[in-house]
């Protein structure tokens, strides 16, 4: 097993873990805190008609998957502040249409498509050194962008009432945050994929909420937890001739399961 840490696949696999660990859990930490997971899911599968029309057009599909996570996500957030329209039925919209396009162009894409197996399932070994270029740049400026406005950030999160009340920026604070949400969902497809993607997303924070109720110690540990749970998914892929995606799930799904048992087993403790 050692001698895997010697390739470059498995050495750039273990590096874009690292990056895609710290800025999902920035971003899942403010999906979670937002109560909006549920744009998670609309907007990943949303990326499914920027794939096909990529496809169906001869362009790069990650470039118009980013087109189309952009424009969604904007879309939500449009729909809900201009015109009312409740958020999850807002993201219905984008989701049922998202697949529909998707499905369409590549259906009238001629020949098979052999790449598409790759962004519905993910594959961590697949990443590339410009990959890790791109999630690096880009953790770069969400950390940047967060360590600035940390404070409006958090208000937004918890209560974007009482910061409208107090004059914050809101609109600027979330439509910037659902612009890297969507940038992030493009950024982590190689990793788990489409249809795997909100579980990177919503389960460390999820684990991370169980133990922590301040915003920065919730968004800390789901980096320690999202990190730790990836490792031991690559890992387990050397050992198990299975796709590392599903194992990084379904260690975070066990992982969740002995946090939250181990929780209401103690606190079933302190109470007697």
């Amino acid at each position: 097993m050692t001698q895997l840490f010697e390739y470059t696949f498995f050495q750039n696999a273990i590096i874009g873990i690292i990056f895609i660990s710290i800025a999902a859990a920035i971003i899942g930490t403010y999906i979670v805190s937002r109560r909006m997971v549920a744009i998670t899911g609309g907007i990943t599968h949303a990326c499914f008609g920027g794939l096909g029309l990529g496809y169906f057009l001869g362009l790069n599909p990650i470039l118009m998957a980013a087109l189309f996570a952009v424009g969604s996500s904007a879309g939500v957030e449009w729909l809900a502040t201009k015109h009312r329209v409740r958020e999850d039925s807002a993201i219905a919209v984008i989701w049922s249409l998202g697949m529909a396009v998707g499905v369409l162009f590549i259906f009238l894409t001629p020949g098979y498509v052999p790449e598409l197996n790759s962004f519905l399932f993910g594959n961590i070994l697949t990443i590339t050194r410009s990959d890790l270029i791109a999630f690096g740049v880009f953790t770069t400026v969400l950390i940047a962008f967060f360590a600035i406005f940390y404070r409006k950030i958090v208000a937004c999160a918890f209560d974007r009432d009482f910061a409208q009340v107090m004059h914050l920026p809101v609109k600027f604070i979330s439509y910037t945050m659902t612009v890297l949400i969507a940038v992030c969902i493009v950024l982590t497809i190689r990793l788990v994929g489409l249809m795997l993607l909100m579980s990177m997303l919503s389960l460390p924070q999820m684990i991370a909420e169980i133990y922590c109720t301040r915003f920065k110690s919730m968004m800390l540990l789901s980096v320690g937890i999202s990190l730790v749970c990836s490792l031991a998914g690559l890992l387990l892929t050397t050992v198990i001739d299975v796709p590392c995606s599903a194992l990084i799930v379904i260690v975070m799904v066990l992982a969740y399961g002995i946090a939250r048992a181990v929780h209401i087993f103690t606190s079933r403790n302190q109470m007697q």
